[in-house]
């Protein structure tokens, strides 16, 4: 149960209702309920669901590799919802099973970014220019800022939820 009431869907204003049902309807959103909680500060809601949805229009860093970093920050959140949604067709079970290492089934680019999602969601002080210079072996400039921006989302997206116990 939700430590702040949900809003109804048709309680929110139109423009964050009609965000949610899109972001919904488009695979963004697996579940409404954190965004119905969130709905108390719809002004600070409806970006961050903006900001969600540009990654999944707009993403320089692919489905597949958007979606193991996203799992991986899940597992450090302990967020439920982000848990139990799969966003992508490309993530395997097996995928899922085998994100506490550095498993072979993962390419080395999706190797570097689960574990730079890992040290960002546990470890951010340990980062240090040895990780950026092997970021830029595999990624531009621009879609390491998306890679950290994303992280970002997802560690506070998902430390938000458990603290609200906003999931179902």
């Amino acid at each position: 149960m939700p430590r702040v009431t949900p809003l109804a869907l048709n309680q929110m204003p139109a423009p964050l209702q009609e965000a949610v049902a899109n972001a919904h309807r488009q695979g963004v959103l697996s579940v409404t309920l954190p965004l119905q909680v969130w709905a108390h500060r719809p002004n600070t809601a409806l970006p961050w669901l903006q900001t969600l949805t540009s990654f999944y229009s707009e993403s320089l860093l692919g489905e597949r590799l958007r979606e193991l970093v996203r799992l991986k920050i899940s597992t450090i959140t302990q967020c439920k919802a982000c848990q139990l949604a799969r966003k992508s067709q490309f993530v395997s079970e097996q995928d899922v099973a085998c994100l506490n290492g550095n498993d072979d089934s993962f390419s080395e680019i999706e190797r570097i970014a689960v574990n730079f999602a890992e040290r960002f969601a546990g470890d951010y002080a340990a980062i240090n220019d040895d990780d950026f210079s092997q970021l830029r072996l595999h990624f531009s400039e621009a879609a390491i800022v998306e890679l950290c921006q994303f992280c970002a989302l997802m560690l506070a997206g998902g430390r938000l939820t458990y603290v609200l116990n906003a999931f179902e």
